[in-house]
């Protein structure tokens, strides 16, 4: 008697599979922070093709896209991996992803990104086997930066992001105040029946009707505040330690602010500086690709990169958002040289941190510190140096930091919490 085996069936190489739900699922790795394995080793940029590879077949399974059992079945009946069905399923997906513009793939370098941060390149994911790299695209950053800020202000109701009010009234599109007789500068948004009007009541109701400069109004809108921030990441050691990783809820934050900022306020910019044992300004293009490392916190030369790039910004409000969880434990001398105590508050370390806020406050640069451990001496370095610079200082979770960045940015409303 013949036995009939049915299998599911799988279109050919899951052709209807949205590479945008797979992308969502594979944010988590993509966005990979960097732990600590059990020798202390730390590899920056390190991650092989084979575990990209990993990676999607492990998306596939969360989304009920393939079994364990079609799993099984593809690497049935092959001599080694790179004959299987499942190999070349892996291929073709990677081949669609890198078609439609998600990832770069080309041969690895000579050498192996390992080391140090400055020894690494953000955004480069180098391959241990085949010789091959994967590099992710503008096109993917801004992806997650769009899904990371939904998820983030989904549960925030109806609140509308809009843009930075102020008190001022300005010429421009959106109408909601009452118009006024229009000056040199103002935008050109007339409001016809009062400036005809004005014609009218000086030349008598005839046709044409002669307009001059003092029969124009234009009316009134919103003035809207541009700004600029700085967002100052720290990457020390201490935000992958004690269980928890900090650090990859303070990438997707930083991705989603730069999301919000392109789409939703034109006219603000955004830089990224990273600080630890030094600090650096980083491309947001390459922020996903971060990784934390066995550094310590160098707060005030991250305040001085900050100040410095701030300075060259035009715009109406400039601020500093300080994402963080350890105390100030490094310091550059005059020499170059790096002092490093990770042990309390260093009070050097801490007074030359201090002088970086005031010398922010004096530029009318505000700093927001959000601070994402609760420890006694921490909690009162943070609310002195928000004292010093008329700031706010949220005391917060990974799990909450996003809708506190977000809000803050959105709102603009002094609220301190502890």
């Amino acid at each position: 008697m013949s036995i009939t085996k049915y299998s599911r069936f799988l279109p050919e190489a899951l052709e209807d599979l949205s590479l945008e739900d797979l992308l969502q699922q594979l944010s988590d790795y993509f966005l990979r922070s960097g732990f600590q394995d059990a020798y202390g080793a730390y590899q920056l940029g390190d991650q092989s093709m084979a575990e990209l590879q990993e990676a999607i077949i492990q998306a596939l399974l969360e989304q009920g896209v393939l079994s364990q059992e079609d799993v099984e079945r593809m690497l049935s009946g092959a001599e080694n991996f790179e004959d299987s069905d499942l190999a070349r399923l892996l291929n073709e997906l990677v081949e669609r992803m890198q078609e439609e513009g998600y990832i770069q793939v080309g041969p690895a370098d000579s050498e192996t990104a390992l080391g140090s941060m400055e020894t690494s390149e953000p955004g480069r994911v180098e391959s241990s086997r085949g010789g091959v790299k994967f590099e992710l695209t503008d096109k993917t950053v801004d992806f997650l930066g769009f899904k990371t800020l939904r998820d983030l202000l989904g549960g925030l109701g109806k609140a509308s992001s809009g843009r930075h009010e102020t008190k001022e009234l300005a010429t421009g599109v959106e109408v909601t105040g009452s118009s006024k007789r229009y000056e040199f500068g103002d935008t050109l948004n007339l409001d016809i029946s009062r400036t005809l009007l004005s014609a009218v009541r000086r030349n008598g109701l005839r046709v044409p009707i002669e307009l001059t400069p003092s029969d124009l109004y234009v009316h009134q809108s919103e003035y809207r505040s541009s700004c600029a921030t700085v967002v100052m990441l720290d990457c020390s050691h201490s935000m992958i330690l004690y269980g928890e990783d900090r650090f990859t809820p303070a990438k997707k934050v930083a991705l989603a602010l730069s999301h919000l900022i392109r789409t939703q306020y034109p006219g603000d910019s955004l830089h990224l500086v990273l600080f630890h044992d030094s600090a650096e300004e980083v491309p947001l293009s390459q922020l996903a690709r971060v990784l934390v490392g066995p550094f310590y916190t160098n707060t005030c030369e991250g305040l001085k990169l900050a100040q410095r790039i701030l300075t060259h910004e035009r715009k109406d409000m400039r601020q500093i958002v300080m994402i963080t969880d350890g105390k100030p434990s490094a310091l550059t001398l005059e020499d170059g040289r790096i002092y490093k105590n990770p042990f309390g508050l260093d009070p050097l370390i801490v007074d030359h941190t201090f002088k970086e806020v005031v010398a922010c406050r004096r530029s009318g640069i505000l700093i927001n510190t959000f601070m994402l451990a609760r420890d006694h001496s921490l909690v009162n370095f943070v609310k002195k140096m928000t004292e010093i610079v008329r700031g706010k200082a949220y005391f917060t979770t990974p799990a909450s930091l996003g809708r506190y960045v977000l809000m803050d940015y959105v709102n603009k409303k002094t609220r301190t919490l502890h």
